[in-house]
C-alpha cells in the first residue's frame, strides 16, 4: 500500500464519517473526510490517488450524482459507493458508471479493505495505462517527417522495396530511417509499430 494513496470518504452523517475515519486510520490507510458532494467537488485536485467511498443517499447531492460528475471531470479516483438496505437497484447503476464496488452497510470491515486495495490497485492500473500512452506520444513526437513517413507506410503493410519508390528514395535509406524509428520507438516488430502509430491518430 502506497503512502501517498488516499481514501476520500464522502458521506454526510458524521458517525459514519468519523467511524469510517478511525478504523481506516487503524489499518494504515490515509483518509480525508468530507461532509457533502458539494465539498469534495469544490476540493478535488487532478493529482489526488487513492478511491473514494461514496454514500449513496446524502442530502444535497446523491452519491450516484457525484459519481457521474467524477466521470465527466474525468477523475481516475475509483468509486466505491457505500449503501444502505433496499438500495441495490441504485447498485447496479452505480456498476453500470464504473463503480469499482459498492458495500452495504453495516459495514463488513474485511470485505471494505478489499474494496478498497481492489479499487488502488485499479486506479494504478489505470494510470500505467495512461502512462504509457503518454510515454508513446512523446516518443511520436520525436520522429523527423521522412521517419513519420515511413512508419505510416510500414504500418499498412508496405514493404521496403514499395516504400522506396512511393517516397522516391532507396531501399537502403528506408531501411535506414524504418530502423532509427524503431528504435526511438523502443519497438521491434511490425505489430507493436502499429499499436504505437495508433496513439498519434486517437
Amino acid at each position: 500500500m502506497s503512502s501517498s494513496l488516499t481514501v476520500f470518504i464522502v458521506d454526510d452523517d458524521p458517525a459514519v464519517r468519523d467511524a469510517l475515519g478511525l478504523l481506516l486510520g487503524v489499518r494504515g490507510f490515509r483518509t480525508a473526510l468530507f461532509s457533502c458532494a458539494e465539498d469534495f467537488l469544490q476540493g478535488w485536485q487532478r493529482a489526488w490517488a487513492g478511491c473514494v467511498l461514496i454514500d449513496i443517499r446524502m442530502s444535497g447531492m446523491d452519491g450516484l450524482s457525484l459519481q457521474r460528475r467524477l466521470l465527466e471531470l474525468g477523475c481516475l479516483l475509483p468509486v466505491i459507493i457505500v449503501t444502505g438496505h433496499g438500495d441495490v437497484a441504485l447498485a447496479r447503476q452505480a456498476f453500470k458508471a464504473q463503480a469499482s464496488d459498492f458495500l452495504e452497510k453495516p459495514f463488513d470491515h474485511d470485505k471494505l479493505m478489499v474494496a478498497i486495495e481492489e479499487a488502488f490497485s485499479r486506479e494504478a492500473a489505470t494510470r500505467g495505462q495512461l502512462r504509457r500512452r503518454q510515454e508513446g506520444l512523446d516518443a511520436l513526437a520525436t520522429l523527423t517527417p521522412r521517419e513519420r513517413e515511413v512508419m505510416q507506410l510500414v504500418v499498412t503493410g508496405r514493404h521496403n522495396r514499395d516504400i522506396a519508390p512511393a517516397l522516391g528514395i532507396s531501399v537502403r535509406t528506408v531501411e535506414v530511417h524504418k530502423a532509427r524509428l524503431m528504435d526511438k520507438l523502443a519497438v521491434d516488430n511490425v505489430a507493436d509499430l502499429v499499436r504505437i502509430s495508433m496513439l498519434g491518430s486517437g
